[in-house]
């Protein structure tokens, strides 16, 4: 069974930067369609962040309008790893960062997975 194993958060002064990351591991992974982010802070909805598509012409990326050009989403495909990189980090980026990936393994049908959550703080 496939498990989404985050790492990174924390806290940030405003104006700062944090590394997020993430990494699928068990079972055997025969294609990835999404990886992204999503976050929920309290009292909120969870949102989207930043996903990486996998198209057939390439990966296609978009981000919240909130985040756009100040956040990066990256992936791994051999290490099937995705990261997110937050740089001008605002207070309203508090929140409880979640991983995302939709996928499909070997012999079983697509389905979709979340990481545990982690913290991610901005305050001064």
């Amino acid at each position: 069974q496939v498990r989404l194993v985050e790492s990174g958060g924390g806290l940030a002064q405003p104006g700062g930067s944090l590394r997020l990351s993430c990494a699928a591991s068990g079972g055997i992974i025969s294609r990835i369609y999404t990886m992204g982010w999503y976050r929920q802070a309290p009292g909120e909805e969870r949102e989207l962040v930043a996903q990486i598509r996998d198209t057939s012409t390439g990966d296609y990326t978009n981000y919240a309008d909130s985040v756009r050009g100040r956040f990066t989403i990256s992936r791994d495909n051999a290490e099937n790893t995705v990261a997110l990189q937050m740089n001008s980090l605002k207070p309203e980026d508090t929140a409880v960062y979640y991983c995302h990936f939709n996928l499909k393994q070997f012999g079983s049908p697509q389905n979709e997975y979340w990481g545990q959550g982690t913290q991610v703080t901005v305050s001064s």
